[in-house]
């Protein structure tokens, strides 16, 4: 097991530091004429934007740049540099969802579970890089296209423009994520299982870390599914109400 000391925390400091300042300058400067229901949900979005694509190109470059790259293969300098960086912005925006949004338990819960996995490969299991970074890769294709939505579907009650934009955006942004969330995910997952199963792992990631990584991540999955699930029936909904109301 690796030690929560520095230099390695630094990274993660450093990181915080950084998504802490970007939330608080989306939040008093940037959407400072937002409401104060929104303002918080957008300056979340922001930080997400600053960790989203650049964490899923980071950590493609540095699963790419692993010569020895695998589902047991040790992590690499790195590999544990865009772990840290991932770990700040988790605990950033999770310190978000305490202050306004401690009853929103789902992506608390999904926050928690992603440095439960992100940690314990980072300083417990020292190996195992590639599954995490991989999905992190993954979940975070999507995260661009998703903050736009989040961003206009604040605003769309408020602003004519946005409420076309999240409506234009919808139906892309669903595709996409059910495709990477209900299709390519759980590929990867089982992929994963059966690797861990086969007990090539055996000796180099304690048995209750990969158990706990496949189940977080699976429960994290369905979850996913059962969120795109509803706003695809919101949007059918919706698109056939307005269907119904141009025919009377």
């Amino acid at each position: 097991m690796e030690p929560l000391y520095l230099p390695h925390f630094k990274h993660v400091l450093n990181s915080l530091l950084m998504f802490f300042s970007i939330y608080l300058i989306g939040y008093f400067i940037i959407f400072r004429k937002w409401s104060k229901k929104t303002r918080p949900e957008a300056s979340s979005c922001l930080i997400s934007l600053f960790h989203g694509t650049p964490a899923a190109i980071v950590a493609t470059t540095a699963i790419v740049a692993d010569a020895n790259c695998g589902f047991a293969a040790a992590n690499t300098e790195f590999q544990n540099l865009v772990l840290d960086f991932s770990t700040a912005y988790f605990a950033a925006d999770l310190f978000h969802l305490a202050v306004f949004s401690a009853g929103d338990l789902l992506f608390i819960g999904h926050h928690v579970a992603t440095l439960f996995v992100i940690l314990t490969c980072r300083h417990v299991a020292l190996h195992g890089a590639f599954s995490v970074l991989s999905l992190l890769a993954l979940a975070e294709t999507t995260s661009a296209f998703q903050n736009a939505w989040a961003l206009a579907r604040a605003r769309r009650r408020d602003v004519a423009f946005a409420a076309k934009v999240c409506d234009a955006l919808s139906a892309p942004f669903y595709g996409l994520y059910s495709v990477v969330r209900g299709v390519v995910g759980p590929c990867f997952v089982f992929k994963m299982a059966v690797f861990y199963l086969s007990g090539r792992a055996e000796g180099v990631i304690a048995t209750w870390v990969w158990v706990s990584w496949v189940v977080v991540v699976s429960m994290a999955i369905v979850v996913s599914i059962l969120w795109v699930s509803n706003l695809w029936i919101e949007l059918y909904s919706e698109r056939t109400r307005k269907v119904e109301e141009k025919t009377i």
